[in-house]
């Protein structure tokens, strides 16, 4: 089990090439991470330990009760999570059913819960996966090893007249490689917001308001609140096993089980409630701020500039006008991962070639005219 989690870091360990943004980063690193842990701790206490007690009869055996109520699911009462504890019920939602069958609450899904955070960790990487795929390592043979400062003036020389030839050759060429980029965070966003309905299906609608449930419940009264938690994850359920009896007639057995598992189960949910609405926010915001870069131009030299501080504000203005919104999105991403007086001195040479390109053609209409 500890190799396994050794594993795991290799999900958060973030290549020094940088090709996304941070809070993308978040999705397939972070939170895959901490998805699949949560998995393995699942498993480890539901099918190395007893993730279920029943409460039995000397005519049934312990773990033949065990086995069917975990299998076959437990229930609870719904009006018994309203009743006093100690007065009227001996633990919210257990009571008597009182031959009434439509107030009961089935729980099955948490022998589920381990297999669906697993699912949960495959869709968070698959955006990652797509982008990865898509961008070809393309950054990274482009950087060429400028991002490493022990290097020979003329290998730096030759290395940078490699990377420029390309920029200006390639000038107006990488609009699809962006916007497949801007999809893929597009798609991060989709899964969380996606995923939270997914989960508030899995549990019978109850997790879309989930943690403010939570947060009402620890700001309410102590003697009036009903712990949102229990209802999902409930400690102790009913049970009903139907057997021969001696005489051949069916016989109903009536047992209260404990599930210990619930105890973990509702912890986990309630963290990955709120890293769920934090990722969708911070997700949300990153689509609004594409959506600013792709509308304004203006607004991509005001980000370069701040990003990038020795670069000239002219330099920027100058290759943002003559060149597209992929170009300024590979530029942006190049400045992130080679050494920046290199960076410089590419923009400032790409501007210039572009200036001159410019100038030469502006001449040459006025002689024809």
């Amino acid at each position: 089990m500890l190799d396994v989690f050794r594993g795991l870091k290799s999900l958060v360990k973030i290549s020094h090439v940088h090709i996304d943004s941070p809070v993308f980063r978040l999705h397939y690193s972070l939170t895959v991470m901490l998805l699949s842990a949560f998995s393995l701790i699942v498993t480890t206490r539901q099918y190395v330990g007893n993730p279920i007690d029943c409460v039995h009869t000397k005519d049934i055996p312990e773990d033949v009760l065990n086995t069917y109520c975990w299998i076959h699911s437990t229930y609870t009462i719904k009006e018994a999570f309203k009743k006093k504890v100690g007065v009227s019920v001996p633990y919210p939602g257990v009571d008597n059913t009182r031959g009434k069958t439509d107030d009961r609450k089935t729980y099955g899904y948490y022998q589920w819960v381990c297999f669906c955070l697993f699912f949960q960790a495959i869709l968070f990487y698959t955006p990652r996966w797509l982008w990865k795929h898509w961008e070809g390592g393309k950054i990274r043979a482009l950087m060429m090893d400028l991002d490493v400062a022990i290097c020979t003036d003329a290998e730096k020389k030759q290395k940078k007249k490699i990377l420029l030839d390309y920029l200006w050759e390639n000038l107006r060429y990488h609009n699809w490689w962006t916007y497949r980029y801007y999809l893929c965070e597009m798609m991060a966003l989709l899964n969380v917001v996606g995923q939270m309905f997914m989960m508030n299906r899995f549990f019978d609608g109850a997790f879309l308001t989930f943690g403010i449930d939570v947060i009402r419940f620890l700001e309410s009264d102590q003697e009036d609140r009903v712990d949102p938690m229990i209802f999902i994850f409930p400690r102790m359920t009913k049970c009903i096993f139907h057997k021969f009896g001696v005489s051949g007639e069916v016989e109903t057995h009536d047992s209260i089980c404990i599930l210990p598992l619930n105890a973990v189960n509702e912890k986990i949910y309630v963290f990955l409630w709120f890293w769920f609405m934090i990722l969708g926010v911070l997700s949300a915001a990153v689509i609004i701020y594409r959506f600013i870069i792709i509308v304004s131009p203006r607004m991509r030299v005001y980000l370069f500039c701040i990003r990038f501080r020795l670069i000239k504000r002219q330099a920027i203005g100058n290759i943002v006008r003559r060149s597209k919104l992929g170009d300024w999105m590979l530029l942006y991403v190049l400045g992130d991962n080679i050494d920046s007086v290199v960076f410089r001195d590419i923009i400032h040479d790409l501007s210039h070639r572009l200036e001159t390109y410019h100038n030469k053609n502006s001449t040459v209409r006025t002689v024809d005219a």
